[in-house]
């Protein structure tokens, strides 16, 4: 539980502004990770230096190789060396002897292997590669190459790295840029020990072209999967915002009470979440209309029912004034009497209807003996004289008959169902509580010998302030909620109270079911 509050904390804490739409976070949190990934088009720049690194180790071979081949070789036999190099490896070369002279050039030799490609001439998505390595290059802070350009001196030294092979007699490589943005790589390197030396040239077109590919290849995926995560996304919020939205227009409409007819949709097809929440949703706005229903009726009920003892109290009252016959006024005093017991019993009746379900909600069950409480009841009854002559009988062939339940409240069923019992029983009948196990419940059924109860009327008994009693019994002794009372309290303990046929006495039979302990 404290874990799931942390999570449930956390979630709240992100930070997403007051009032964002559950759409809007949907689409930021799938696209982050997405966003996260396509940083690493930014990454790429390293795969370029590991491919620059790996072609300037090339290019210091290859001069050093091909500056050995030179070395001793006639001039005819360095000028076709140089001119079938140049040709097979897309190079150019050029060898300077030791003033500093050019004194071969492949270009000059043979055809040019390789030009530069001219940015002006290229076609629109060839700028915008152009433009996005340049772009790439200034946000992870690459070093800019100097740009190429052919200088006005032929001279070895016009050119920094040759310079430096004369000063050093060591091999030499400098980066350098060609027109269209791709790298140009020259390599410098001593041939043999005259002081000759030799100068190569590469457009290496097919870096920038290797970088560009895979650039494209991930932008390619990530858009992708941007496209597919828009749409997953919207089609999630749709799934989960779109019921949410129908729940609280429909739980919107039910708080106004326009409509008494508006159904907050249950969603049935839905086994997920949602679907649980609208059919808690649509159950708690149909158990609190029952219950608003219930109060309503309850209060006119008690309105009625309160309104008759105070209308015969009131004519009492200002009768009694007028009236000086003794035995009238006293008549009068006892009516007036019998109004205020009467009033006092149904404000307690009600009083405690109206606190049965907040108190047994909160109220914690413990094993019940219905054996043992039947005949406690059963037994203070017939000590009070409150049994009006009639034999009362606890059978309990299964005993115990234990439930899960609170005692005082079970202990008012009891009360209620043997009141009603004896109510309805002749004077000196006989009445039968018989306790016994059914399928993993336990039954308490109260028999009399009475009248019995009407189909038509097994129901109603239940109702509260029902006022159907025993044409033997005076006016005001019982409050029409004993029935109904003793209804609300099985339920809450998961059992019923109901009329069955069965009896061995003829009367009533009224069962009280109840889950076995």
């Amino acid at each position: 539980m404290g874990k799931d509050a942390d999570t449930v904390s956390r979630l709240e804490r992100l930070p997403f502004p007051l009032g964002t739409s559950l759409t809007t976070r949907i689409l930021t949190v799938n696209l982050i990770p997405l966003l996260v990934l396509a940083g690493s088009l930014f990454f790429l720049d390293s795969y370029r230096r590991q491919l620059l690194d790996e072609r300037f180790k090339l290019a210091r071979i290859e001069a050093q190789i091909t500056a050995e081949a030179l070395a001793g070789a006639t001039s005819e036999r360095q000028e076709a060396l140089l001119s079938q190099i140049g040709r097979e490896q897309r190079m150019r070369l050029r060898m300077y002897d030791a003033e500093g002279n050019l004194i071969a050039d492949s270009f000059e030799l043979d055809e040019p292997s390789f030009t530069f490609d001219d940015p002006v001439a290229e076609p629109f998505l060839e700028d915008l590669a152009r433009w996005t390595d340049n772009a790439v290059n200034v946000v992870v802070g690459a070093p800019s190459a100097p740009d190429y350009s052919e200088p006005a001196d032929t001279m070895a030294d016009s050119w920094p790295e040759l310079a430096r092979v004369r000063q050093q007699g060591l091999s030499q490589i400098e980066l350098r840029r060609a027109p269209d943005g791709t790298p140009v790589i020259n390599a410098a390197a001593p041939v043999g020990v005259q002081g000759a030396s030799l100068l190569t040239t590469r457009n290496a077109v097919d870096i920038t072209q290797a970088v560009r590919t895979a650039r494209t290849s991930l932008m390619t995926i990530i858009l992708l999967a941007l496209f597919v995560s828009i749409i997953l996304s919207l089609y999630l919020a749709n799934t989960i915002i779109q019921p949410l939205r129908r729940l609280v227009t429909a739980t919107q409409r039910v708080r106004l009470g326009r409509e008494r007819d508006i159904e907050v949709p249950r969603m049935h097809k839905r086994g997920d979440e949602i679907g649980l929440l609208a059919r808690a949703v649509s159950d708690m706005t149909t158990t609190l209309r029952q219950r608003i229903d219930a109060v309503e009726t309850f209060a006119a009920d008690v309105a009625h029912e309160i309104k008759n003892p105070l209308a015969s109290l009131r004519s009492a009252t200002e009768s009694l004034p007028k009236v000086e016959d003794p035995d009238l006024r006293a008549q009068l005093v006892d009516v007036a009497a019998h109004d205020v017991r009467r009033i006092d019993r149904l404000v307690t009746e009600i009083s405690e209807a109206s606190r049965i379900d907040a108190e047994l909600s909160r109220a914690t069950f413990e094993p019940v003996d219905l054996c043992d409480l039947f005949a406690n009841v059963v037994s203070r009854k017939q000590d009070r004289g409150e049994a009006s002559g009639c034999e009362v009988e606890v059978r309990c062939p299964d005993r115990p008959g234990r439930v899960m339940g609170v005692p005082i409240r079970l202990e008012r069923v009891a009360e209620n169902l043997l009141d009603n019992a004896i109510s309805f029983s002749p004077d000196g009948g006989k009445i039968i509580v018989e306790i016994a196990h059914v399928d993993g419940r336990v039954e308490a059924r109260v028999s009399d010998e009475g009248p019995g109860i009407p189909d038509n009327e097994r129901e109603k008994v239940f109702r509260r302030f029902h006022s159907h009693r025993p044409e033997t019994e005076s006016f005001g002794n019982h409050s029409g909620l004993g029935l109904a009372i003793g209804r609300t309290i099985a339920e809450a303990h998961d059992g019923s109270l109901s009329v069955d046929d069965s009896t061995e006495l003829g009367g009533a039979c009224l069962v009280l079911e109840l889950p076995a302990a």
